[in-house]
């Protein structure tokens, strides 16, 4: 059966909703979901009524839809799924599904090439992938890098809601340092991804750091903030992340240059995937080639850098070439260790 736009997107909201189980959804709390959700994708300032949240919520248990959702109520208020793992989203496409998909990729296909719109090209060779997989039930001919066990992407679409409304959150995390978890209200700015992983950039109200960058995976909880909403004034958020490698950065940390050298057999890798955007070749060895990045020196730049192992040299700057060093040291300590262990365990074996 043919299913409005409007339809969707309170059937998405109330899923992303009760896949929240860090909170409790009276019927109340689900109405205003959808109704924060259609204002913001439709412009709809119309409340959603309880008679259509009622209605949507009987739809999804239907098989109308395919949906046959597991939602229940517990206490006659709270409003839930018996099966934590249950979404929608995973349930399999049908024919009316297939239909949307292949005319969003039409429609995107037109757009390839263009240089305005080339963050494009690999989500549309993903959704045209998937529907291949799906009209031929066949194995997908493109491997996108995953990560199925990721924790935390469920948080993307409260924050970047939070963001485009410029709502505060109550936010509950545990970094991996902390022993126990701390709650604060956050003024979230910008969500980036390295590496599979998912940050959000923002503002703690209760901590004296001009800004915060948070893991998603290390949220527990998200309720919505009391505080006024507090406007970033005092950082370009579109350059924020251009002069480092990962995520980690000191609002005022400056960048270096740094330069390093890498044996003839890795250089091929560097330069057809420079390690950051402002690598350039200063030299040209028998041995090897010599280059330079403009960076802030951080923890993610310090294991980049190892990950070549005895490949790669760096040469500056000195406190760099230092940490790399005593980094590398440690790491052979370990390994002598373990051999001496075996050694040990072989003599006693002997005996």
């Amino acid at each position: 059966m043919p299913v409005n736009r409007n339809a969707l997107i309170r059937y998405r909201t109330i899923d992303n909703c009760l896949r929240n189980r860090h909170r409790k959804w009276t019927l109340e709390a689900l109405i205003d979901a959808c109704s924060d959700a259609l204002y913001e994708f439709q412009g709809i300032d119309k409340g959603v009524s309880r008679r259509t949240v009622q209605a949507d919520i009987e739809m999804m248990r239907s098989n109308k839809l395919g949906y046959e959702a597991p939602i229940v109520v517990l206490d006659k208020k709270y409003y839930t799924y018996s099966d934590k793992d249950y979404s929608i989203t995973n349930i399999p496409l049908n024919q009316q599904d297939m239909q949307v998909l292949t005319e969003v990729s039409d429609l995107l296909r037109q757009f390839k090439g263009f240089n305005h719109f080339a963050d494009l090209n690999e989500m549309v060779s993903k959704l045209e992938d998937k529907i291949y997989t799906q009209k031929t039930q066949s194995t997908p001919v493109i491997d996108f890098e995953k990560n199925d066990h990721l924790k935390g992407l469920e948080w993307i679409e409260v924050i970047r809601k939070a963001i485009v409304a410029r709502r505060t959150m109550f936010v509950t995390y545990k970094s991996f340092k902390a022993r126990d978890a701390s709650t604060f209200c956050f003024s979230a700015y910008l969500l980036k991804e390295y590496r599979n992983r998912w940050f959000v950039l923002g503002k703690s109200h209760t901590r004296n750091n001009p800004l915060l960058t948070l893991a998603l995976d290390r949220i527990q909880a998200i309720d919505d903030g009391a505080d006024p909403y507090r406007e970033n004034v005092e950082f370009d958020l579109a350059t924020y992340y251009h002069n480092l490698i990962g995520v980690t950065k000191s609002p005022n940390q400056r960048e270096t240059e740094v330069v390093f050298w890498i044996d003839n057999e890795n250089a091929p890798y560097v330069i057809t995937k420079p390690l950051h955007q402002s690598q350039r070749l200063l030299k040209e060895e028998l041995d090897g080639k010599i280059f330079s990045i403009r960076v802030v020196l951080n923890f993610e730049l310090e294991r980049e850098l190892l990950g070549f192992g005895a490949k790669l040299r760096v040469l500056g700057p000195r406190i760099l070439r230092k940490q790399i060093k005593q980094n590398l040291a440690r790491a052979l300590a370990h390994y002598e260790m373990a051999v001496e262990a075996d050694v040990e365990g072989e003599n006693l074996t002997a005996d």
